[in-house]
């Protein structure tokens, strides 16, 4: 098979930005990076222009395209929501089943299992938001869905075979013993929709709570006496983050409050994006309620967001932009994070020998002009 070198670009390997170098592709894999002198003479070479970076890591995606892995619980769901969110840049996805029945969480389950065999490109493995949280903290969760983790839960969240699982709970609403025996599992367990107090968290964490699903939201705030799961996130270095940067959820001052208390190392970008992402959708439903679409923003008709309008692309320019990181740091919490987070940082988030050829080039306004997954740029 023909090496295939992309030059005239500059490259971000996952740690630093190099200027006049090479990016060899054998394969599905990266070969190196060279000099742009030093290319193999029988490779083939490939002028591109503006910025190669790893691609990005998207742990949680609702849909896209118009679907929403809700109402299309089906390899070709999953295929349609990964291709959407390619054009932006995203080449790993973890499918986010948003609070649903255990028929439907079944459903869903065996499809991510189904397209994992398959090898839908770009799919990790998948994210199962709920139904495990607290009521008081739905946002545009269904209630009715909500109860308490059985034995039948556990054999379901536990069965994937392939890639990987994320569970979003809230630990006040399921038991430190069900948290560790998920985790002892392989699962990452993920705390959201939640009214957790400090100490409750901080014993989920002891028992192998790794993350924070979309900080700030769906969440109580931090107050002097009651550090709740903001101030257990923002006191905890070792944990993740997810963040949803694009400045509706949470303004651009308290996104750089939660970076600058707790470092951006394992603060990740996410979409949380629905079916609206890539699509001409004004309106779409969640469980038969109206989501409407307006101005970057999805609400339903009592005004409640309802998973945002944004792409991991508009999530890096955002960071850069509004909370005015370097692009490095952005483009490290749009790629290499997640990456570490999910346990694959062997294979995806870097530009280096022996990983995965998962790229994205963009432009100058980092806008997306061509992704490759697994080497392939169909």
């Amino acid at each position: 098979m023909t090496v295939i070198a992309l030059t005239g670009a500059r490259i971000f390997d996952g740690k630093r930005l190099r200027d006049g170098e090479a990016v060899l592709i054998d394969g599905t894999r990266i070969a190196g990076i060279v000099a742009t002198g030093d290319v193999p003479a029988d490779a083939e070479q490939r002028a591109v222009e503006g910025l190669i970076a790893p691609g990005f890591v998207d742990v949680q995606v609702n849909g896209g395209g118009g679907v929403l892995f809700n109402d299309a619980r089906t390899v070709e769901g999953i295929a349609a929501i990964g291709a959407a969110h390619r054009r932006y840049g995203t080449t790993g996805f973890l499918p986010t089943l948003i609070t649903d029945s255990f028929e439907a969480t079944t459903e869903a389950m065996a499809a991510a299992e189904a397209a994992l065999a398959e090898g839908v490109p770009g799919l990790l493995g998948i994210h199962l938001e709920g139904p495990f949280l607290n009521p008081e903290r739905k946002g545009a969760h269904q209630a009715s869905f909500m109860r308490p983790v059985e034995e039948a839960d556990i054999a379901l969240m536990t069965g994937l075979t392939r890639g990987r699982t994320l569970v979003t709970l809230a630990p006040e609403m399921v038991s430190t013993q069900t948290i560790a025996r998920l985790a002892s599992a392989g699962v990452l367990v993920s705390a959201g929709h939640t009214a957790a107090s400090y100490e409750t968290i901080r014993a989920a964490r002891a028992a192998g709570l790794t993350a924070f699903t979309h900080l700030y939201n769906a969440m109580p705030p931090l107050t002097g006496r009651e550090p709740g799961p903001v101030g257990a996130a923002l006191d905890d270095f070792d944990a993740w983050c997810g963040l949803i940067v694009d400045l509706v959820h949470v303004s651009a001052p308290s996104l750089r409050v939660a970076i600058n208390a707790r470092g951006w190392e394992r603060m990740m970008l996410i979409t949380d994006a629905m079916s609206s992402v890539g699509s001409e959708l004004g309106q779409f439903k969640l469980h038969g309620r109206t989501v409407t679409r307006e101005r970057g923003r999805l609400t339903m008709e009592d005004g409640t967001l309802a998973g945002s309008d944004l792409d991991m692309a508009t999530a890096v320019r955002n960071t850069v932009e509004a909370l005015g990181l370097p692009l490095e740091i952005a483009l490290r919490m749009a790629s290499r994070t997640p990456a570490e987070f999910l346990g694959l940082d062997d294979e995806i988030g870097q530009i280096a020998p022996g990983f995965r050829a998962d790229l994205v080039l963009l432009d100058a306004a980092l806008t997306v002009q061509q992704t490759w997954i697994n080497g392939s740029d169909a």
